[in-house]
């Protein structure tokens, strides 16, 4: 392997590694900021471990073959170093703002939709159901006008087989339990 080669090497873990300190460091922001479960937050560790070795190998492969010397490690522990010691309080400033702007947009687009969709749809809501009431009380007002008079022509005729099978004591005893138990849950003193 040439100088050159070794030097864009160095450089690239170099990169590498402030590219892993950024990541890490947004993601113990965002970690903090949402509260995650501490099962989540060991699941996470593991998978940015995980991300950050496929990153670093996929680098070091493109770079030079997946040659791995010393000058790799320093290279990363360099560019770690460099983001701890300079972009460290600018990443976590950067990711906080970004989780305020986030969090401000996400307000604004709920109420967009509340204001936008959830109120006409409970105004057209509110309004059927008024329709329907209405067209209720108007079918109940015709049924009483139409309906009534063949209901007692009804009465009338039947009353001599309602009076044999004693029908209407039946029903009266059965609506006195009705009002009783009625009184008994909802009549309270």
């Amino acid at each position: 392997m040439n100088l050159h080669t070794q030097w864009i090497t160095l450089l690239w873990m170099l990169a590498c590694g402030m590219i892993m300190g950024i990541v890490f460091d947004s993601y113990r922001v965002v970690s903090r900021q949402f509260r995650f479960p501490r099962w989540i937050v060991h699941a996470l560790d593991l998978l940015y471990w995980c991300a950050s070795a496929l990153f670093v190998f996929r680098t070091l492969y493109h770079t030079n073959q997946g040659e791995i010397r010393f000058y790799v490690f320093l290279g990363l522990f360099i560019g770690v170093w460099i983001h701890f010691l300079f972009l460290s309080v600018i990443t976590e400033r950067f990711v906080v703002m970004l989780i305020i702007v986030i969090k401000r947009f996400y307000r604004i687009l709920v109420w967009i939709v509340q204001v936008m969709i959830v109120a006409p749809l409970r105004w057209l809501f509110k309004g059927i159901w008024i329709l329907l009431g209405f067209i209720w009380v108007v079918l109940l007002f015709l049924g009483r006008i139409t309906l009534l008079p063949f209901w007692k022509l009804f009465l009338w005729a039947t009353r001599p087989l309602r009076r044999r099978l004693r029908i209407s004591d039946r029903l009266t005893a059965v609506r006195n339990w009705m009002v009783s138990l009625w009184r008994r849950w909802f009549h309270r003193e």
